[in-house]
């Protein structure tokens, strides 16, 4: 048996050597680890220092990303992408063996088609607008959704033309994983007799160019039966508009927008805009400042948010990184958004928080 499993490994390691020499596969990854303190976890007002789990100033990943030539122009194209936690090793998106991406598609001049777990069109919407993406401390904290916005199950076109680029997504059920948290709402969907349940549409809009672009979003999810967030049926929906810009003035990039959301729940129906801007500034080539604004407003009502974030970042080398952070969140109302992106907060507290950490690219 011993000697069965050997040559099946080494049977399986030359079949892929050979598949990715003539698929031209390449694996990539990121491993980003921090320490950071937080004021406020509860209603007892106490604090907390931890290792994150979520992100430190990106989320940790590991992928395998293949093209193979088909000819006229056109090429078959996959992506499967691991993301773990830094802290205990463990599998990210609601435990998913590759939770940041699944799919396979067909690439030409016209644009990309994607089948499988991909990304949507509300993550890209904000890339380039969003200075500190998904950082621990930044708008992703006020909106777990905006970094984990990927879908099951979908059907996906991205293309760019001129300066334009437009895509969509249509997804049959847009989440399996039942292990809850922001990227596990246990929404299967493809239900017989029932076409809305747990189905997703997601669309942008953008014009770029080399020192400024602006994008638009739609993005809607309906509901089903056991769905987290108070989307039990197929009634229910959860609606994000985003308008988002960037510009460069001399070398500080300055990013803003707003999320117009809606969502009707079994239980309410609530409405909220959050705003954004921020700056990114190369003090050196080595040490960049990227600082970030942000105000929630929750209409009718006083659950108001407003957050302060600033982060230095210094490259020991092309893929090494070393950075330092501070964030203030301010609560109000009964609001009880965390600072830090999947932590905790008492609620209408105010939260201080300070964090260091590592990263590299490989």
């Amino acid at each position: 048996m011993k000697y069965a499993l050997c040559g099946a490994a080494a049977l399986l390691g030359g079949i892929a050597t050979s598949t990715a020499s003539a698929q031209n596969v390449t694996v990539y990854g990121l491993f980003d680890a921090a320490v950071a303190h937080v004021t406020n976890v509860n209603a007892a007002g106490d604090s907390i220092t931890k290792m994150p789990s979520l992100t430190g100033s990106l989320p940790s990943r590991i992928g395998f990303r293949g093209t193979e030539d088909l000819g006229d122009g056109l090429q078959a194209v996959f992506t499967l992408e691991n993301g773990f936690a830094p802290d205990a090793g463990t599998l990210g998106q609601g435990g998913r063996l590759f939770g940041r991406q699944a799919s396979i598609g067909l690439k030409s001049k016209y644009g990309t088609l994607t089948l499988g777990r991909q990304i949507n069109m509300t993550y890209l919407a904000t890339q380039k607008s969003d200075v500190l993406g998904p950082n621990l401390f930044s708008i992703s904290s006020i909106d777990l959704y905006l970094p984990n916005a990927r879908s099951d199950n979908a059907v996906g076109y991205l293309g760019q033309f001129n300066g334009f680029t437009a895509g969509a997504t249509y997804s049959f059920g847009r989440d399996v994983s039942t292990a809850g948290g922001p990227s596990a709402t246990g929404c299967a969907g493809e239900v017989a007799g029932n076409p809305r349940a747990c189905r997703q549409v997601t669309a942008l809009l953008g014009y770029e160019q080399s020192r400024f672009g602006v994008t638009t979003s739609y993005d809607i999810l309906h509901g089903g039966p056991g769905a987290a967030g108070g989307l039990t049926s197929s009634a229910n929906s959860d609606r994000r508009i985003t308008l988002n810009g960037w510009a460069m003035a001399g070398e500080a990039k300055i990013g803003g927008g707003v999320v117009v959301r809606r969502t009707a729940a079994a239980t309410a129906l609530t409405e909220s805009n959050l705003y954004y801007i921020g700056v990114s500034y190369p003090i050196m080539p080595q040490l960049v400042l990227d600082a970030q604004l942000a105000y929630r407003n929750a209409k009718h009502s006083d659950d108001d948010v407003k957050m302060a974030v600033a982060r230095v970042m210094y490259y020991l080398s092309k893929r090494t990184a070393t950075y330092v952070g501070i964030g203030h969140l301010k609560n109000e109302g009964a609001s009880a958004v965390a600072l830090d992106a999947g932590g905790t907060a008492g609620a209408g507290k105010t939260q201080n928080g300070v964090m260091a950490g590592l990263r590299h690219l490989f």
